[in-house]
Parts: C-alpha cells; sequence; structure tokens
C-alpha cells in the first residue's frame, strides 16, 4: 500500500487515539496492563511509518485528564511504562531524526516521568525530522480554559481589549501553540468519537475508525490505508466541490 500513497498529498499533522489496549489483553485472558506493555511497539510502528512518509507532526493520545480516574494499579503501571519506554525509545528516536515533544499538564506527572520526559526533549531538541507530541494529562477541554485564563489574566492587566480576542489569539494561548490543525485522526477500538482529544485542534479533521483493530495490532499498514483514504477525500472547509476544484485548478 505505501506504493499507493500520494507524497505530495501527504496530511502534515496526524493524530492518533490509541484505544483498545486494557481489552485487547483481556481478550487473551491477561490483565489490562499486559496490553499496554504491548502496545509499544504500535506506537513505534506509527512512528516510524509517519517519519518514513514525511509527515510532519504526530500526535498521541498517551495518557488523558479522565485517566486519572482509573484503578490506581493500572495509573501507577502505565506512568512506569510511559519512564522505561521513553528511556529506551531514544536511540530509536535519534536514527529517525524524530523531534519529541509533549503537551498537557506536565506538573501533573510523577517526578520522574516529568524528569525522563525533559531529558529526552532536550536530546533530540535539534532533530528536524518528524515532530512527535506526546499529549499526556492532556483534555481538550482542559486546554481551551487553561488558554482562557491566560486571556483573561491579559484582559485583566491590561495588556489585552476583549474585542481584540479572536480565533488566531486563542490559539496562539492553546498547548499546541504554533503547530498546525490536524489534518488526519486516527482511533482504533472500534468506538466512534474523539473522548475530549484536541477539541479546537480537530475542528476540520478527517476521522478514521478502525472497527475490529485494538492498539496493540495496529501495524505501518494500517497507517498507510487511513492515508489513503484520506488521500480520497475532498476535504471542502465549508466550500462546495466546485469551489475546491477551481482553486485546485489555478
Amino acid at each position: 500500500m505505501k506504493e499507493l500513497i500520494d507524497s505530495g498529498n501527504l496530511p502534515k499533522h496526524i493524530a492518533v487515539i490509541m484505544d483498545g489496549n486494557g481489552r485487547w489483553a483481556q481478550n487473551q485472558g491477561a490483565a489490562r496492563v499486559f496490553g499496554h506493555r504491548n502496545a509499544i511497539k504500535a506506537v513505534r510502528e506509527v512512528t516510524e511509518g509517519c517519519a518514513e512518509l514525511g509527515v510532519s507532526y504526530l500526535t498521541l493520545y498517551a495518557f488523558s485528564t479522565e485517566n486519572w480516574a482509573r484503578p490506581q494499579f493500572e495509573v501507577r503501571a502505565l506512568m512506569e511504562l510511559l519512564v522505561q519506554s521513553i528511556r529506551n525509545e531514544i536511540p530509536t528516536m535519534l536514527k529517525n531524526n524524530v523531534r519529541l515533544d509533549t503537551i498537557g499538564d506536565m506538573e501533573s506527572l510523577p517526578a520522574s516521568c516529568q524528569n525522563q520526559l525533559a531529558e529526552a526533549i532536550e536530546i533530540t531538541r535539534e532533530n528536524t525530522g518528524l515532530n512527535l507530541i506526546l499529549a499526556l494529562g492532556y483534555s481538550g477541554k482542559w486546554d481551551i480554559v487553561q488558554a482562557t485564563k491566560k486571556l483573561a489574566a491579559e484582559v485583566q492587566k491590561g495588556i489585552l481589549k476583549p474585542e481584540e480576542i479572536n480565533e488566531t489569539l486563542l490559539n496562539k494561548h492553546l498547548s499546541t501553540l504554533d503547530r498546525p490543525e490536524v489534518d488526519l485522526m486516527l482511533r482504533t477500538g472500534g468506538d466512534h468519537r474523539i473522548s475530549n482529544f484536541l477539541l479546537w485542534q480537530l475542528a476540520y479533521a478527517e476521522l478514521y475508525f478502525y472497527k475490529d483493530l485494538f492498539w496493540p495490532d495496529f501495524r505501518r499498514e494500517h497507517l498507510y490505508e487511513a492515508i489513503l483514504a484520506y488521500q480520497k477525500t475532498e476535504r471542502r472547509f465549508g466550500k462546495t466541490g466546485e469551489q475546491v476544484k477551481a482553486n485546485g485548478a489555478k
């Protein structure tokens, strides 16, 4: 399938909801944590796949604010796995010219996670290929609220007038900063929802849902499958099909 992809029409920013780890493990009679451990290969597959194709940004929904409500032993295991995985994947990120970054409430994470993330971000800072963004302690509602608080503080200080607030200004105060909005969102696990993920940034994203695929089984061909579907889609952004075709002909 890779040979069928038009390299001139790639989504610039792909976001992924990595769903189904627990159910994958339960289907095998194992604890949910077993699914999280076996999801590392899928993360490597989608990251290397995007890097090889030339995708600019990949955002992975690694841990939401709602995930804190899960059983404590699972949360603890996830955090330990995160630290271990980051440490182990640094050589691979360097090899593939991948630059690591994060969005979300980093202060909510354990100190060991914060330290490992900061170290990996610093080590990969000079890489110029794929920007890999981990959404940790993140939710779309949290992102919009924290941006609104920043704008309100600027109004209170007299730096900003309420009438000056617009989409561009709010966008600059989101945790995603100057990164482009999402072009293509993938979700494994069979559910058809965006689960409080990048609510602002997904405004005009194409959504691709895998019906019978849990995240630990995700491989590069599944990425190619979604990109090929994306390339067959006419992205109108509120315009008519005729307008899009006319602009494309210029």
